[in-house]
């Protein structure tokens, strides 16, 4: 902002050197404003302001000075202190409290302004960050007939951000602007169409975005560290289209590398974090609690993302970021951490159902199912337009709490999906589980009521029938089956409908069973088939080809096949060299035994030489003593052995079965 030149003022009589004159000063500050040096600028202009106080022109390159140095406090302990200057300082007042994501304040001090182009085009930025995306758009429809500078950026990004993604092709069609006119919009257009679905269109945009941004930025002379920066976003988006895609291991690639090379964009390092730490879900939760760890504020022990990241991010994700932390201290069984966190999530994002939903998370991971169902319920009582998922999360819990009744309650109250088949079945079965058959006969009839009257292509009215016959069959309600049976059979045709009528009315009334079953497809080769023979037989047998052969040929043909099964005589085979005529003295009875359970079996005799002398050293003995001692000796020793012999043939058969002679004892 180039300020007017002044006129010269009076020189101060107290001063002893003549200060310098203004219209330099003005001079200087218009050229650090230009070189962007605004630290030397706001001195300058506190120079202004010492010989000139209250100098509007001054004060405001000051107050521009210090937002464009980022020194977002100074600028407004500034504008405070220069309320008695007639100049509004109300826009720099609301963007300084955009800044400091003061958005409510910085809305309401905005309203007091004109509607220029520049105070709707930060009312639009502050509507953008508040989540109100169709206020947001219609700000950017008005500055669109505006000439503005890249506007449609802007407009496709609000137009993504408030799901109005399949309206972006036909707005830059409208503006006459190609997706590739710039890296920025060539982006934004990109995750318009991940918005859709269209992911390979998306990847190959985004390759065209890093290569439109790259030389772009070349030609803009800046360094490769800034670049990098610049080009951040489109690098993460890449690898969130690859992970789409399903190519985890590039995906998985490329969000590491991000966060080795520590890019200082911190929004993408932020993304990159929470996005690598989905993919690998439970696996090395303690690293990934670190990798955390490095978007919280340093001065802070408890967890809370820095300051730079909660203005810089989305509420979305951040709220991804926290619910992320959550489960990773689950998993970690770290509780008490998790409570703590789960605790302040109410606060922080006022407007969603994740709290709560991870509040029950929480308590069911502490057995505490019952408190769970407690807590959801209450809040489906106090905002029941959010009611949905946290209905079905109650449900979740209920069921697998063993809670059938609660479970099948809480389904109940969510009205939109009431009568869609897999609803229909899980209410059936939990309060079949309940013990509550009445209620799910009234469940059934009321989806069968409902579908009747349903004008929609794909009417699943046959499917619940279906369900709902076999329901009443299973409980002895074969009159209602029947009925239900023969509506199917008379308004669908179908085959399956009419089995299930014939068996279900052969229970109620067997002349309109046998009516019916004439309406059955005949089987080829019946008609031949004696009812009682047949009754007399232990049941029918597979036969390969019985669709071209008739049931009494099948018969005659199992029955020639089971003759010709009947094994032959064979003439046993004698060992080489045998004569059964003459075959000798017969084998010994015992040869299949172990040696040591042989009657001939003889242990053998220990050495006696082995033995120690006793006695001692040099000691002769009597002849008729040493005699008489070797009788006895040997005699002991016989014995012994032979009591060895006995133990341990004892204890072979005292052996434990093997597992193959267990499994057979077993049967």
């Amino acid at each position: 902002m180039a300020p007017k030149p002044k006129d010269k003022p009076k020189p101060s009589p107290s001063s002893s050197q003549p200060p310098p004159a203004i219209e330099d000063l003005f001079t200087s500050l218009s050229k650090h404003i230009q070189r962007s040096d605004f630290e030397q600028a706001a001195k300058v202009a506190d120079q202004v302001l010492s010989i000139a106080p209250g100098d509007e022109d001054a004060i405001r390159c000051k107050v521009v000075a210090l937002i464009k140095d980022d020194r977002i406090e100074d600028a407004l302990s500034m504008i405070q202190s220069s309320q008695k200057v007639p100049f509004d300082f109300g826009f720099f007042k609301a963007y300084c409290l955009y800044r400091q994501n003061k958005l409510d304040e910085a809305l309401e001090s905005l309203k007091r302004q004109e509607g220029n182009s520049a105070t709707m085009l930060l009312e639009s930025q502050i509507l953008y960050r508040l989540g109100k995306m169709d206020a947001c758009m219609d700000i950017y429809q008005k500055l669109q007939k505006s000439k503005i500078d890249s506007i449609e950026i802007n407009s496709v990004a609000g137009l993504v951000a408030s799901g109005r993604a399949s309206e972006v092709q036909r707005m830059l069609d409208t503006l006459r602007v190609k997706a590739t006119s710039s890296f920025e919009l060539a982006y934004n257009t990109a995750c318009s169409l991940i918005e859709r679905g269209m992911y390979t269109d998306a990847e190959q945009l985004l390759l065209s975005a890093r290569r439109i941004g790259q030389e772009t930025l070349l030609e803009d002379n800046l360094p490769d560290d800034e670049i990098e920066i610049e080009l951040a976003p489109i690098a993460v988006q890449l690898a969130y289209v690859q992970q789409l895609l399903g190519r985890t291991h590039e995906a998985i690639q490329a969000y590491t590398d991000t966060i080795k090379r520590d890019v200082s964009d911190e929004s993408s390092l932020a993304v990159a974090v929470n996005n690598l730490i989905a993919l690998k879900g439970s696996k090395d939760v303690s690293d990934s609690l670190k990798k955390l760890d490095r978007l919280k504020e340093k001065d802070l022990q408890n967890f809370h993302l820095a300051r730079g990241l909660d203005l810089k991010l989305s509420p979305k994700q951040r709220e991804a970021i926290y619910a992320n932390r959550v489960l990773l201290l689950l998993h970690a069984n770290k509780l008490d951490q998790a409570r703590e966190l789960v605790a302040a999530l109410p606060d922080m994002f006022a407007d969603s159902v994740r709290p709560i939903l991870l509040q029950a998370a929480v308590l069911v991971r502490e057995n505490k199912a019952g408190k769970a169902e407690e807590v959801l319920g209450q809040f489906v009582e106090k905002f029941p337009d959010k009611s949905k998922v946290v209905l079905l999360a109650r449900a979740q819990v209920a069921a697998a709490a063993g809670h059938p009744h609660i479970a099948a309650e809480s389904l109940a109250k969510i009205h939109d999906i009431q009568h869609m088949p897999a609803t229909v079945a899980t209410l059936v079965a939990l309060k079949e589980r309940a013990g509550d058959i009445d209620g799910a006969a009234a469940v059934l009839d009321s989806a069968i009521k409902w579908w009747s009257n349903a004008m929609t292509e794909d009417n699943k009215l046959s499917v619940i029938m279906q369900e709902a016959a076999s329901f009443k069959v299973r409980h002895g309600h074969e009159e209602d089956a029947a009925q239900l049976y023969e509506e199917l059979v008379k308004s669908h045709g179908n085959i399956e409908a009419l089995v299930g009528l014939v068996t279900t009315m052969a229970h109620v009334d067997v002349n309109k069973a046998e009516a019916y079953e004439k309406q059955l497809t005949p089987l080829p080769g019946l008609k031949g088939i004696d009812v009682d023979s047949l009754e007399r037989t232990s049941g029918a047998k597979y036969v390969e080809g019985a669709s071209h052969v008739g049931v009494s040929e099948a018969l005659d043909e199992g029955k020639s096949k089971a003759k010709a099964k009947k094994k032959r005589k064979r003439k046993p085979r004698y060992p080489k060299g045998f004569d059964p005529a003459n075959p000798g003295p017969p084998p010994d009875p015992e040869r299949w035994l172990p040696k040591r359970e042989r009657s001939s079996y003889r242990p053998k005799r220990k050495d006696k030489r082995a033995a120690q002398v006793r006695g001692s050293q040099g000691a002769v003995t009597r002849e008729k003593h040493e005699a008489g001692g070797a009788g006895s000796s040997s005699n002991v020793s016989n014995s012994k052995a032979n009591q060895a012999g006995a133990s341990k043939g004892a204890a072979e058969q005292s052996k434990p079965p093997s597992k193959s002679s267990r499994k057979k004892s077993r049967n």
